[in-house]
């Protein structure tokens, strides 16, 4: 079985990253939380056995890419367009490549973790899509055995309504689904100040 992790991520760039976010706490503090939650997810994605491949948006900073340092990781460029065409084109070009099962995750889940990775790809042995729904409404993974493109189409991105409205295609296509524990996204101020409650206990 070939299991191809596909990583949604932005260069780190002042005033680029955790816009929302920094609508809040400025540009410079967004920045640090972006680089923490690329370390984190970095350090959840490194140890689990599949074909990585980073899709990056933005450019690298003249220091030089933030990514030096993920070995093992393929690095391409996203293309253009809304998220959904973007993550489309992500799982097509995994499944060209040979992918049995392939998992797409962003960088904005610090609770995130190897092992709910490697359950995810556990799941998809059984089941035909696997979804780690953000308590936002949204998903902070996306897991199948196949391309489907209705998951892709009809949604309104970064709104509380994707997850319940991925849920309805796959019952409409008569998908057998697993879902992974509900987590949270840190997107703005509120989210910042819960993670950071949790992980100061």
């Amino acid at each position: 079985m070939a299991d191809h992790l596909l990583i949604f991520a932005r260069h780190p760039a002042l005033g680029q990253v955790k816009t929302r976010l920094a609508h809040t706490i400025g540009d410079a503090e967004a920045l640090r939380v972006y680089r923490d939650l690329l370390a984190h997810t970095h350090t959840a994605a490194r140890n689990v056995e599949a074909i990585k491949t980073l899709w990056l948006a933005g450019e690298p900073t003249a220091a030089g890419s933030e990514f030096d340092t993920w070995h093992d990781f393929a690095q391409l460029p996203q293309p253009a367009g809304e998220l959904g065409e973007r993550m489309q084109h992500a799982f097509t070009a995994a499944f060209e490549n040979g992918a049995t099962a392939a998992v797409i995750i962003g960088t904005d889940c610090p609770e995130l973790s190897g092992e709910l990775l490697r359950d995810a790809f556990e799941q998809l042995t059984t089941h035909d899509v696997v979804l780690g729904p953000a308590l936002d409404g949204g998903y902070y993974l996306l897991g199948m055995r196949r391309l489907i493109p209705d998951f892709f189409h009809g949604k309104t991105w970064s709104t509380d309504t994707v997850f319940e409205a991925t849920l309805v295609d796959a019952a409409r296509l008569g998908l057998h689904v697993a879902q992974l524990p509900p987590l949270s996204d840190v997107d703005t101020a509120s989210d910042l100040l819960a993670w950071q409650s949790r992980t100061s206990k």
